[in-house]
């Protein structure tokens, strides 16, 4: 297995949110690069997408998993990435609450 090489912070992309554990580790997070919301997961690139609602929401929702497993975690956001939700939520007729259970809903196979 090859060692992971760190990935110099200006090729990383504007970071917009950071989901931590009670100690401090980060377990997840968005960066806004080349126009398009990534989000990370445990060290890994989850995807990417232009709609900032779906990864909020993604990521939104990663933090309420491991809360429910008993795991303190801490989830900040920007709020030019809570801006830009919000108002992709509300073009779809929906305020970020409704949108992110219609997302979780649609991930479970309803609809």
């Amino acid at each position: 297995m090859k060692p992971r090489q760190a990935i110099p912070a200006d090729k990383l992309g504007e970071p917009h949110a950071q989901l931590r554990d009670a100690d401090g580790k980060l377990l997840g997070g968005i960066v806004r690069k080349d126009g398009e919301w990534v989000l990370g997961l445990d060290g890994k690139i989850a995807g990417t997408s232009h709609s900032a609602a779906h990864v909020l929401a993604i990521l939104k929702r990663a933090a309420a998993l491991l809360r429910a497993e008993g795991k303190a975690v801490d989830l900040v956001f920007s709020a030019p990435l809570r801006e830009a939700a919000h108002a992709e939520a509300a073009a779809e007729g929906l305020d970020f609450e409704a949108f992110q259970e219609k997302l979780a809903r649609e991930m479970a196979g309803g609809r």
